[in-house]
């Protein structure tokens, strides 16, 4: 099978769909796909079994297209989706979140995506996106760096609470630090990692000073390498987000990793933290604090929510996930 991999971002960017867009063109080539990558973000190629085309100007783009058996859009892009719309070629595409603007408003672009979907075959990363698309669709969860994030054991472990994503304020990494703040009032004082960069670093180490969390927190800012190392050595992972995450790839890594997973109840995270930690209201200070001071003050709890890890990291899996992928791509192109 010959893949047309349109992904708007792509690595050397950071990001969720640019780990996931990896993950998947690596495991397609391993499963015996032609694969090349299509995508915006700028860079040098990746050396690796794919072509990765950047930018290619309008007419390479519809060669490509030409040459290959199925177009396949990681998340829907109007740049390259209305190109090739009407090439005959049967084209699957990956719902990552929500068809709105950052704001949650639709604009004109998400009318027209939205309007253009009823030609094509869908993947939603999650039932809460599969229910905002107005048409039908196959639930794929998002896969894991399984490689990446291992289980060392807890003789490793010398820190207790890790933040790991992007410093912007829908991840509500200040709601942790006022969590911390409130169980120091309690007399607990874990030490917390924060991994990732962003426009809020300055505020939130203006904030970290400001609650006198200053001797329990470190900003190790973005970790291209090693991050897995990182994870492992900590017993819990904090996702505090305050919008309704699509899904959360980042939880898959802490339980991986050995971590029980302190997460927010909206969207589609509780998908991704299964039998495997805790859930609270988003935005709710005190019970995200209660969370943790129950998995601070009881270590049995830990391991009874990590017990069950590999069975639920089994549907995770970058193999199982790229096949099922190109079960739908197989299937798209019998309806050709």
């Amino acid at each position: 099978m010959r893949i047309l991999f349109c992904s708007y971002v792509f690595p050397p960017s950071i990001g969720g769909i640019e780990t996931v867009s990896r993950i998947l063109a690596e495991q397609f080539c391993r499963l015996g796909a032609t694969v090349t990558v299509v995508t915006h973000t700028p860079g040098g190629e990746m050396g690796r079994a794919y072509n990765v085309q950047r930018r290619p100007p309008l007419g390479k783009l519809r060669e490509l297209a030409s040459d290959s058996d199925i177009i396949f859009q990681s998340n829907i892009s109007l740049k390259t989706l209305l190109p090739l719309y009407f090439m005959r070629k049967p084209i699957v595409i990956a719902h990552h979140g929500r068809i709105t603007r950052v704001n949650g408003r639709r604009g004109w672009q998400d009318h027209l995506k939205r309007a253009l979907l009823f030609r094509c075959s869908h993947i939603a990363v999650s039932q809460m996106v599969a229910a905002d698309l107005p048409v039908k669709s196959i639930v794929i969860a998002d896969p894991f760096e399984a490689c990446e994030f291992i289980d060392p054991g807890d003789s490793m472990r010398d820190r207790d609470i890790l933040f790991l994503g992007r410093l912007v304020s829908d991840k509500g990494c200040d709601l942790a630090l006022r969590a911390l703040a409130l169980l120091k009032h309690e007399g607990l004082a874990p030490s917390f990692t924060v991994i990732g960069d962003g426009p809020e670093m300055p505020a939130l180490k203006q904030m970290t000073a400001q609650l006198g969390l200053a001797d329990q927190v470190k900003f190790l800012g973005a970790v291209r390498e090693g991050r897995g190392e990182i994870v492992a050595r900590h017993r819990i992972m904090v996702v505090p987000s305050l919008w309704e995450e699509p899904f959360g790839v980042v939880a898959l890594e802490g339980i991986a990793a050995g971590c029980a997973v302190v997460a927010s109840r909206g969207g589609g995270l509780p998908e991704a933290v299964g039998p495997c930690g805790i859930l609270f209201p988003n935005g709710d200070v005190e019970a995200l604090a209660s969370a943790l001071k129950d998995l601070m003050t009881s270590p049995s709890l830990r391991k009874q929510l990590i017990a069950r890890r590999n069975e639920h990291l089994e549907h995770f899996q970058p193999e199982a996930v790229a096949k099922r992928y190109l079960e739908v791509f197989a299937s798209a192109l019998q309806r050709i």
